[in-house]
């Protein structure tokens, strides 16, 4: 059973003898300090309030809102055309299944140009910058 002064019984814990607690506890309340000032400097409107976690969850409802309805559009744009060919030609139901396929592709397109992730046509290497 182990006692008050340690684990083994000889007050000791940890490796070697290091009896210099109350430096130990100085440089380590030093460098709390120093990380807290450099981590103020850095996020300095982090929590401002709540408004601002208000604004921002909004505006991302709103680009997700945004990229699903793109997405959506292009597959039932596809899906429509696709129909339409079939009604026409009489090729039931391969025209629906290539321009739901192609719509699916379209729809994905349309997701990373307005997400940034690649470059608007005509621009070559240019891509936006995700954050605007």
């Amino acid at each position: 059973m182990a006692d008050e002064n340690g684990p083994d019984g000889t007050g000791e814990t940890g490796r070697g003898k290091q009896r210099q607690a109350d430096i130990r506890d100085d440089d380590l309340e030093r460098r709390r300090r120093d990380l807290e000032a450099s981590l103020a400097t850095r996020r300095p409107n982090r929590l401002q309030g709540k408004d601002d976690a208000k604004a921002g969850s909004a505006a991302g409802y709103g680009q997700a809102l945004k990229l699903s309805s793109e997405f959506i559009a292009g597959i039932v744009v596809g899906a429509g055309l696709g129909w339409i060919i079939d009604r026409v030609a009489g090729t039931s139901p391969w025209g629906l299944i290539v321009f739901l396929l192609l719509g699916f592709g379209a729809g994905v397109l349309n997701v990373l140009r307005s997400a940034g992730l690649m470059a608007e046509f005509g621009q070559g290497d240019k891509t936006r910058d995700p954050k605007e």
